[in-house]
């Protein structure tokens, strides 16, 4: 059934924390405090569990304003998006902006060609990693006072959002696996000043970077 509520939520960083690590297996996020006409929103970015036998994968890129064009108009607040190509909303693996085939072929590169492909496309491949080096990773692009667009979907109580990370691709079984969908993936986006923007952008070891037109594992 995908998500319910998928859309693009602009507005300023006001700060950021990780959750504070425990022993009980709770997924570990970074919190950005984001302001915006209607309050303060907690945006919760999942980047793994500090117990989690599950890994967690990131990219950061960075992107030309014409490679994501409908966010340059866009004012502060909530805005909804169609999950269809030309709504403005994210797939990993079918934007043309986002989508790379080097987490395939990385074995078959040398690490030099693969390094200078980067530098020309300005697109870096997945890294795969520990939730602190995700956090990490994710914390590097942060600015405070800067310009900030999250993907995602909002809370259903309360000023925030999550589901800020890749939403497809989860295998049959798992508790996500309804919520598999195209065209509407979850990311971090900050405006820099040159207008140019930087982008977070994470997923979990066990979805798939290969999806169906229902977003269900190929």
């Amino acid at each position: 059934m995908a998500l319910g509520n998928y859309g693009v939520f602009v507005g300023t960083l006001e700060s950021h924390h990780r959750d504070t690590p425990d022993d009980q297996g709770r997924w570990f996020h970074v919190n950005l405090q984001v302001t915006a006409p209607a309050g303060r929103y907690r945006c919760a970015v999942d980047v793994d569990s500090k117990q989690s036998v599950t890994g967690v994968q990131w990219r950061v890129l960075t992107l030309d304003r014409a490679q994501l064009p409908a966010l340059y108009d866009l004012s502060a607040g909530y805005h909804p998006l169609a999950t269809t190509p030309t709504s403005g909303a994210l797939d990993y693996m079918r934007h043309p902006a986002l989508r790379t085939r080097a987490g395939c072929i990385s074995s078959l590169v040398f690490r030099p060609v693969q390094t200078s492909l980067g530098r020309l496309s300005g697109v870096r491949a997945w890294r795969t990693g520990s939730n602190l080096e995700a956090a990490t990773a994710l914390e590097s692009i942060l600015t405070i006072g800067a310009r900030i667009a999250i993907f995602g979907e909002p809370f259903t109580a309360g000023l925030g959002m999550h589901n800020i990370h890749q939403n497809q691709g989860d295998p049959l079984g798992s508790q996500w696996y309804a919520e598999n969908g195209t065209w509407q993936d979850g990311g971090t986006v900050v405006y820099l000043p040159d207008g140019r923007y930087c982008l977070f952008l994470s997923k979990f070891t066990t979805q798939s970077f290969d999806t169906n037109d229902d977003g269900h594992p190929g």
